[in-house]
């Protein structure tokens, strides 16, 4: 069917099937770029006679979109007086083009010739006006917010700020950014997946490794030199076969959204390594990319999904919705701030001029304006659709259910992924708290939710380094805190388990350090959290003292195999299972260096193994992966139930030892016979029964294994310390090393 923009019909060209013929297509249009771009340097006036055709277009989608014969402009802007596009040519030199049509106050027009790789930007006309929240200023270039692709960094210089530099912020500042600012690109929509799809892995069966793009093969030798640190890298052959050995399921990556880095971090020599300041939302960062950030990026990040795909391993993005890199009043205006400030940002509401800041970075994106919500639910529709990703994990998502200034749990935010037939489709994992009043919702997040479970983190951490606490907490944390999401209807799998993430510190330095250590940050070590929870077993950092390093391999061991033998999602901050140090820093957002990046060179290949060795253990028995709650009744009488627990005694628990502080040891039955569970084909799901012998008193215990219906004879799988006999009969007595854990398989359950 002809299409019919401003009078003009122009055949369909069929474009998405070949990059040939997508040339072959622009190469009949006979439209040179620099008939688009014209041959003037710096600022120009808006188009003339002589000037680029612009067509009036269409409103959606925003964003630039290419078709095989031109691009389609479209932004959204409800103060701006007058949008003008901005096309740069090889050179630098900029054309104007003003973007006459406006519908549902979308800015838009429709260029022929205008193709893959064409660096854009728009500049708003409009009020500058802080006591009404408006900030435009024509003089700064702004970033399109749906860009699929953004080119070149941003340059510190005073021209990027909309007030006089050292002057009153009220003050409008018309120097112009655009050689200091990075640019939007056009990029082309044509990717051959092949037969790649989400693979939608169920959530009982899933283990999350938490990496970071660049850390984790910047120092790879096994890597080609310019795939390390790149999308290309995590998608190489030996990064794939490195995860398939480890057993994970799911790479869950640090943002990887378009970013840039603070000021005051370059000036003191550092930049944003983790990438929690997003500036393009639907841009892969073009950093990443081994072959330049001119749109390659793209397709890019596309060959690293489809290459973990086929390798059975989902991709999870860690998204930052919650506020951007344009900080607060005296920050930057890059994108939204000068197209839109009062929609896309929550102001004060005594004096407009200033931002709501419940992120500690500044500002909070307006979840109440339909149009903030739009861009959201478009960039994560996109990051499936296009990009094929698997699942989102959300940094600070109470901020996101934020409708006035209390946190509610349905608002608009939740209820349009609720009625999403894709987005309710894919994993959604919250990071439940934000900085605001009221932000630590851990536990309250909707039924189709899973949530970072911190109370989890802070229960194991205290279980194991000794802290005064009631089994009961540790009990719940165990077997997948149903007292934080049963009343609701959730699963186990609502708990994202984890003991260590990318903000604290490595698992290394959580059993090596008391103390934080942030000084290379620049800082005087004030940055970061003081209370770690962390035990260095003796002496503060690198250590020779044997019995140290003796107990610190024995508390790694510990902690993975309760972490990984959890009921719920574990996940593993990545190098956590080869002894990947920080050197007790525990806020490395900033070290874009070897204090981040992983070190191939010092890896504890015992303790991979044991990491190895534990996630076959969770993949072959179901029993550590229930995809429904333990019921808990009394173990003795007509027959077994799901669960029980018992003193090292080999007594039944009791209330008041429940709600002992001060014991720290205990054995738990886990009946293999009793999982609810059916397979696809609708089978009864049976496994063996284990127990659980957990020893966190600093001293040796006898544990006296249960008698009766629960097996006569058990097999030793695993102990933290090593030192177990291979085999057990009921009622005998197993002498655990002090903070120690093991696990023994009936042995004479299923004939």
């Amino acid at each position: 069917m002809a299409d019919t923009r401003g009078g003009f019909k122009r055949r369909p060209i069929l474009i998405r099937h070949s990059p040939r013929l997508l040339e072959a297509a622009t190469d009949k249009l006979g439209v040179q770029m620099t008939q688009v771009q014209g041959e003037a340097r710096g600022p120009q006036p808006s188009a003339t006679r002589g000037g680029p055709q612009v067509w009036p277009g269409r409103q959606l989608p925003l964003g630039a979109e290419f078709d095989g014969s031109g691009t389609n402009f479209s932004i959204y802007s409800s103060v701006a007086d007058k949008v003008e596009l901005c096309l740069f040519g090889p050179d630098g030199e900029e054309r104007r083009v003003e973007l006459e049509e406006r519908t549902a106050l979308c800015w838009h027009g429709y260029l022929p010739g205008v193709h893959p790789g064409q660096e854009y930007g728009f500049r708003v006309h409009g009020p500058y006006d802080l006591g009404s929240g408006a900030r435009c200023n024509p003089n700064k270039l702004l970033l399109d917010p749906y860009a699929k692709a953004i080119k070149g960094g941003l340059r510190w210089d005073p021209a990027v700020f909309s007030y006089p530099a050292g002057g009153d912020p009220s003050l409008r500042n018309d120097d112009d950014s655009a050689p200091f600012v990075p640019r939007s690109v056009v990029v082309n929509p044509y990717f051959d997946w092949r037969d790649d799809h989400r693979l939608s892995i169920p959530w009982h069966e899933t283990v999350i490794y938490e990496v970071h793009v660049k850390g984790f093969t910047q120092l790879q030798d096994q890597i080609p030199e310019p795939m390390r640190g790149t999308y290309a890298g995590l998608g190489s052959p030996f990064a794939i076969r490195y995860l398939r050995s480890l057993g994970v399921t799911a790479v869950e990556l640090l943002p990887v959204h378009q970013f840039v880095s603070e000021h005051l971090l370059q000036d003191r020599g550092l930049a944003n390594y983790w990438g929690y300041n997003s500036i393009g939302y639907l841009a892969p960062h073009g950093a990443y990319s081994s072959g330049g950030d001119g749109g390659q990026q793209v397709n890019e990040f596309k060959d690293m999904v489809r290459s973990l795909h086929a390798a059975g391993i989902e991709v999870i993005l860690d998204v930052v919705y919650n506020h951007t890199a344009e900080g607060d009043h005296l920050g930057p205006t890059l994108s939204f701030k000068g197209i839109d400030n009062a929609a896309y940002y929550r102001l004060t509401g005594d004096d407009p001029s200033f931002y709501m800041d419940y992120t500690g970075t500044g500002n909070s994106l307006n979840m109440r304006h339909p149009n903030v919500l739009q861009l959201i639910m478009d960039s994560l529709r996109y990051w499936v659709t296009e990009m094929h990703v698997d699942g989102f994990r959300f940094d600070l998502a109470a901020t996101l259910a934020r409708e006035l200034h209390d946190v509610d749990r349905l608002s608009a935010f939740f209820d349009l992924i609720q009625q999403d037939p894709l987005l309710s489709q894919v994993k959604l994992i919250a990071e439940p708290w934000d900085v605001g009043e009221g932000g630590y919702q851990v536990g309250n997040f909707p039924p189709l939710w899973s949530e970072w479970n911190g109370r989890y983190r802070d229960t194991v951490r205290d279980y194991w380094r000794g802290t005064d606490a009631t089994l009961a907490d540790f009990a719940f944390r165990f077997t997948g805190s149903s007292d934080l999401y049963e009343a609701d209807g959730r699963h186990p799998n609502a708990s994202i388990n984890f003991i260590t993430a990318h903000d604290g510190f490595t698992l290394e330095d959580l059993v090596s350090y008391n103390e934080k250590h942030n000084e290379a940050n620049g800082e005087e070590n004030r940055d970061g959290e003081a209370h770690n929870r962390s035990w260095n077993c003796g002496a503060e950092g690198a250590t020779t003292d044997p019995e140290v390093r003796q107990l610190r391999a024995r508390q790694k061991r510990n902690l993975l195999t309760t972490l990984l033998l959890s009921q719920g999602v574990p996940m593993i901050l990545a190098g956590d299972e080869f002894g990947r140090s920080q050197m007790g820093n525990n806020n490395a957002y900033c070290q874009d260096g070897p204090i981040s990046w992983f070190d191939w060179s010092q890896v504890d290949e015992s303790l991979l193994r044991f990491t190895q060795h534990l996630l076959q253990l969770r993949r072959q028995h179901p029993v550590f992966r229930r995809r429904r709650w333990f019921e808990g009744r009394p173990v003795y009488g007509a027959g077994l139930t799901d669960i029980a627990w018992f003193r090292p005694q080999g007594s039944a628990m009791t209330q008041e030892d429940w709600d002992n502080g001060y014991a720290k040891s205990m054995t738990v039955f886990l009946n293999g016979e009793e999982i609810p569970t059916r397979d696809e084909w609708g089978q009864r799901v049976v496994d063996d029964s284990f127990l659980v012998l957990f020893n966190a008193y600093h001293e040796p215990l006898t544990f006296q294994l249960p008698r009766g219906l629960m097996g006569d004879l058990w097999r030793r799988v695993l102990d933290t310390a090593g030192s177990l006999e291979r085999s057990y009969r009921s009622g005998g007595k197993v002498r655990l090393e002090g903070r120690t854990v093991a696990i023994l398989q009936r042995m004479d359950q299923r004939g």
